[in-house]
């Protein structure tokens, strides 16, 4: 199952602000401090890059031989520590000016930035962090491809990935600085995967960065950094399956449903929590690839809770549904856990457009899954068509859904004078429309739709049950349409199917597709 890529949203260079103090600032003390502050040099060349450099090394030096003269009097290598900052400071000036990157990797100064990740000033690995992140901010790289590719090598030659990771065990949300180099930790960590997408699997093979953010996102009281945390989480997770499978080792699984539980019956209060809420239905889902992670997903009763938050009509409606259609695709023991446990009464209202309650207006983020791009209330009849295929999927395929269950899911298409097929013929010719309307600038996403549409007509038509098929024939007839419009859609969906899951399931999948044909004579 394709997944859609992650939501990128704009962040500022710096982290959230901090709330204002009560008492007055004097701006002209202000004004005054930042004048006796600026920096002199007036241009940035491979000159001036050299003198930073050596400037740094020197404090650092300074500082190294103070602190080994004086270990147990802080008070003789504190003015040392003060230089070393404010060289520290300096060097941000090198964000304006990407270019010199390969010189300043070429100098030896990015091992001894990173080397001061680990320094026992927690400030001076603040700054260092804070250095970091402004060098490799993705507004300042955007334009500096090469350059940054030089840079982000060599802080992974020296240990920064690990460093980082490191550093974060000694922060505290409780000190608005150490907060803060967190957020810019995080962010570093966002902009290292950006350049070099490997970094991803490589943070989570050699640092406890996912243990770390699994710490973050148990904690129930929501801020920004927790919402950065589901963020990474996810970014990790997104296109690497040595990370769902180690995450999903890692009790994952079970954490994230604990994280999305809390939102059953109540609402994100913000924008950001919202869109933190859509950040783990991510990671859920993205945990959700590997058959391994499915299997704990029955066993921790995540189609239960799925269940329970779409009954709750709250704004998690939609992101439950789509985390139902990736646990019970290609996995039969999700699908009949969802039959056994009276999941078709929850689906089907999702189907017939009866169940939006009060989310209307919150059904708009269910546009994340990157599935769809039509009408709100059509993001989430079209997940539950999905998931109606995911299950469908196995009453012919290998004989799967058998007895009793094959009779439920079926004989939900003929209650109420087959009011489900009707419904899908409706669906069926509004994007058969759509479709036509549009063969000038064609929009896959609806194609996709109406093939899915028809896929699920095929299954139906294949279950050889009477009422089903005199129903659909009759709709067929009545919108002037015949079995041969559905063979014609059913064909070209054969014919798209790719082989990313390897040529067999290519193969069967296709095989399936020539069963509905031959039987739509």
């Amino acid at each position: 199952m394709d997944l859609p890529p992650p939501q990128k949203r704009k962040r500022s260079a710096s982290p959230p602000p901090l709330q204002p103090s009560a008492a007055p600032i004097d701006l002209s003390l202000l004004e005054a401090l930042e004048k006796s502050q600026q920096n002199t040099i007036e241009t940035l060349d491979l000159k001036t890059l050299k003198k930073l450099a050596l400037s740094l090394e020197r404090r650092l030096n300074a500082n190294t031989a103070a602190r080994l003269k004086y270990p147990d009097n802080p008070d003789k290598f504190a003015d040392s520590e003060l230089e070393l900052h404010d060289e520290l400071q300096k060097l941000k000036i090198l964000a304006g000016a990407p270019e010199l990157y390969p010189d300043l990797v070429s100098l030896g100064t990015v091992n001894s930035i990173t080397g001061l990740l680990n320094h026992d000033n927690t400030d001076i690995a603040i700054d260092a962090v804070t250095l970091l992140q402004d060098l490799t901010d993705a507004d300042v790289i955007e334009d500096n491809d090469e350059s940054a590719q030089v840079l982000v090598e060599a802080l992974i030659e020296n240990n920064a990935v690990e460093l980082l990771v490191q550093n974060l065990g000694r922060l505290s949300d409780s000190d608005p600085d150490e907060s803060a180099a967190i957020y810019n930790t995080l962010s570093t960590i966002e902009n290292l995967i950006e350049v070099k997408p490997s970094v991803s699997e490589l943070v989570c093979e050699k640092t406890k960065l996912l243990k770390w953010l699994q710490a973050r996102i148990k904690i129930r009281e929501f801020d920004s950094n927790k919402q950065y945390a589901s963020e990474i989480l996810a970014i990790l997770l997104q296109n690497s399956v040595a990370n769902q499978k180690r995450f999903g080792q890692m009790n994952g699984v079970d954490t994230l449903l604990q994280a999305v539980a809390m939102y059953k019956s109540k609402d994100p209060k913000t924008g950001d929590e919202e869109e933190m809420v859509e950040n783990l239905f991510d990671c859920l889902c993205c945990l959700l690839m590997p058959l391994e992670n499915k299997e704990k997903f029955v066993k921790a009763e995540g189609v239960e809770l799925m269940i329970i938050i779409m009954n709750q009509k709250k704004s998690c409606y939609g992101s439950a549904i789509r985390a139902l259609d990736f646990a019970m695709t290609n996995y039969p023991p999700a699908c009949e856990r969802f039959i056994d446990v009276m999941g078709l009464k929850t689906a089907f209202p999702a189907f017939m457009g009866t169940s939006q309650g009060n989310t209307l207006a919150s059904l708009a983020m269910f546009n994340v899954s990157g599935f769809f791009s039509k009408l709100s209330c059509d993001v989430c009849l079209l997940q539950s068509l999905k998931m109606l295929k995911s299950y469908q999927v196995f009453i012919k395929c290998g004989g799967i859904l058998r007895g009793s269950r094959r009779e439920r899911l079926l004989s939900k298409f003929v209650e109420n004078e087959c009011e489900k097929i009707d419904r899908l013929m409706e669906l069926y010719m509004r994007y058969s429309n759509r479709v036509k309307a549009e063969t000038e600038r064609l929009n896959q996403l609806e194609l996709d739709d109406l093939e899915l549409i028809a896929v699920i007509l095929g299954h139906l038509w294949t279950s050889e049950h009477p009422r089903m098929r005199a129903r659909i024939e009759l709709l067929l007839k009545q919108q002037k349409l015949t079995k041969k419009d559905v063979k014609d859609i059913l064909q070209e969906y054969h014919d798209n199917i790719g082989d990313l899951d390897g040529p067999e399931e290519k193969e069967r999948a296709q095989s399936k597709i020539v069963k509905f044909i031959s039987a739509l004579k």
